[in-house]
């Protein structure tokens, strides 16, 4: 087997939406238009990097879904969320806060580590290079709403960001976080993770692949205020016995 954090975060969340995902074969469509406009921009920012002309290619591959049926969010259009993102490019760039050598090497990097023996652990980072000067593992998000900054350190409890320093020993980690609003903001998050939470997390990888392979899937219902997990699973219908 092949392992990620995906497959571990998404196991963890519930061992039943694993099972459905993973082993059943089930796969949700791709229709949330923030998701695939994620995709879009990054794509945008590794044509940036490689001197290519960036918002070109966020026209290119955003027009991609122009004419599909995608769930739109927070007053979003297709029009509108085009515009923000060739305005935040352009704040980005005249922030010129980050560097990025060899660009071809640096972005979108496959990591991979035997885990439990016998299975691979596979992790694509975003990209590896200096935030205001200092080399870091770089993660990037598109957003319609500021990241929180407070309590101090909060960043470094982020699952994904101790997966990523756990797969490639870097320790210093940032999230550069693209803020799609009315007035765009790009975010420049940094933190450190320690020694101890790359042990932690390799032994819940450990943890969590023999729970796996010892066919443990029981349910984590959810449908409780304030948080509603079941509410927003794409496979609740499988769950209430709708496969329809």
């Amino acid at each position: 087997m092949t392992y990620s954090y995906t497959q571990i975060s998404q196991y963890l969340t519930c061992p039943r939406r694993y099972r459905h995902r993973y082993l059943d074969g089930w796969k949700e469509k791709d229709t949330r238009a923030a998701m695939l406009f994620g995709r879009a921009f990054e794509q945008a920012l590794g044509a940036y990097f490689r001197r290519e002309d960036a918002a070109a290619v966020l026209f290119r591959e955003w027009s991609a879904y122009q004419g599909h049926q995608l769930h739109y969010s927070h007053g979003d259009s297709w029009d509108r969320m085009l515009q923000q993102g060739v305005q935040l490019l352009d704040r980005f760039c005249q922030d010129d806060r980050i560097r990025i050598r060899q660009p071809h090497r640096n972005l979108q990097i496959k990591f991979t580590r035997t885990v439990s023996g016998k299975n691979d652990f596979v992790a694509y980072v975003d990209a590896i290079g200096n935030v205001n000067g200092t080399r870091c593992l770089i993660e990037w998000k598109t957003t319609s709403a500021r990241y929180p900054e407070e309590p101090d350190g909060l960043l470094a409890l982020d699952p994904q960001l101790v997966c990523y320093s756990w797969m490639t020993g870097i320790s210093e980690v940032a999230q550069v976080v693209f803020v799609r609003k009315r007035l765009v903001e790009v975010q420049y998050l940094r933190t450190a993770i320690t020694d101890e939470q790359r042990a932690e997390f390799g032994q819940l990888v450990e943890d969590t692949i023999r729970r796996v392979e010892s066919a443990q899937f029981l349910p984590h219902s959810g449908i409780r205020f304030p948080q509603n997990p079941c509410s927003s699973c794409p496979y609740i219908g499988l769950c209430l016995g709708k496969r329809n």
